[in-house]
């Protein structure tokens, strides 16, 4: 009988998405959906591969805005990563909008437009946006007028239950980055070997959004994401999506073992989970009491916003 390595046999429980920038590697996965966001493309662009979009977009825009030249880049790689996943693509609008909705929302259309120019359909696009409480209530207008949204940097379950009561299409909730605070946190006295698979505290975090959506009939879809080892991957099988970077995608791809379904459906519908409301004001007293969560969603944009810089740096030149 023929051993299923682990990626094989992680798509028999949950749907594989690539997440990177770098097109050309991942028709290697074959996932079904691919993210996106600034530092992934900004590492993709400054490969001698993809040196052609670079000066391909500063050559037929040059009497744009630089904003204009950063979203026909985006666009452009979303189409190359859509050429070879046959689901969707996420892409992020600048993390510098997180705090304000009239820009985001505006900002979201403009992305989808051009889409839209290029004959894309934008069932094929998610619009990544930072989970501030901003970046929520932008994704609620966005959602109404049927552009789907990725709501990205969740930390935990103040922000899920907030998405999915603003009806956002998904949510990523990054694991390996709250297990990171954690290690950091405890210091000397984290104990990798009792702290792993479904002990890790991302993956309880990414389990506990799970089971509380699925048990009160949210429709938001869950994609774990920001993953360290592949050991918190096949500690989250069953959830609906994982986004997963080409090294452990590889890792998975060249590693036998048994892999049994950690999250269901039916599992969440038979917990006892007692039914929140997160508003604005509860949105930002648990935030605010959660100094993980707080910490790691200041960061997240902090580092995007950096990043978009840098590569708006290689447009400008």
């Amino acid at each position: 009988m023929k051993v299923m390595n682990l990626l094989d046999q992680m798509k028999k429980y949950t749907v594989m998405v690539a997440d990177t920038g770098d097109f050309e590697r991942i028709q290697v996965y074959q996932p079904k959906d691919a993210t996106t966001n600034p530092t992934l493309i900004l590492r993709a662009a400054k490969l001698p591969a993809y040196q052609n979009m670079i000066e391909e977009v500063k050559a037929n825009f040059t009497d744009t805005s630089l904003n204009d030249r950063m979203d026909q880049l985006l666009v452009r790689f979303g189409m190359e990563i859509l050429k070879v996943v046959p689901g969707r693509v996420s892409t992020e609008i600048d993390a510098e909008l997180s705090f304000n909705i009239e820009d985001s929302v505006t900002r979201a259309r403009k992305i989808i437009d051009l889409y839209k120019k290029y004959e894309v359909s934008k069932d094929r696009v998610l619009i990544k946006i930072a989970a501030t409480w901003e970046g929520i209530q932008s994704a609620k207008i966005l959602e109404a007028e049927g552009i789907h949204c990725n709501l990205t940097l969740v930390f935990n379950l103040a922000q899920a239950v907030a998405c999915a009561q603003a009806n956002v299409k998904l949510i990523s909730p990054f694991v390996g980055r709250i297990t990171d605070w954690h290690k950091n946190s405890q210091g000397t006295n984290w104990n990798a070997a009792a702290m792993s698979g479904s002990n890790d505290p991302g993956v309880q975090s990414v389990k506990t959004i799970y089971h509380y959506l699925k048990h009160h009939d949210f429709k938001t879809e869950i994609m774990g994401a920001s993953f360290r080892n592949i050991a918190q991957i096949t500690a989250l099988a069953g959830c609906d999506l994982l986004t997963i970077s080409p090294e452990l995608l590889e890792e998975l791809k060249n590693t036998q073992g048994e892999v049994k379904e950690q999250l269901s459906f039916l599992t969440a519908k038979n917990m006892n989970m007692t039914p929140i409301n997160v508003d604005e004001k509860s949105f930002r007293q648990l935030m605010s009491d959660d100094p993980m969560a707080s910490e790691k969603l200041a960061e997240g944009i902090h580092n995007f916003k950096k990043d978009t810089d840098l590569l708006a740096e290689l447009l400008a030149s």
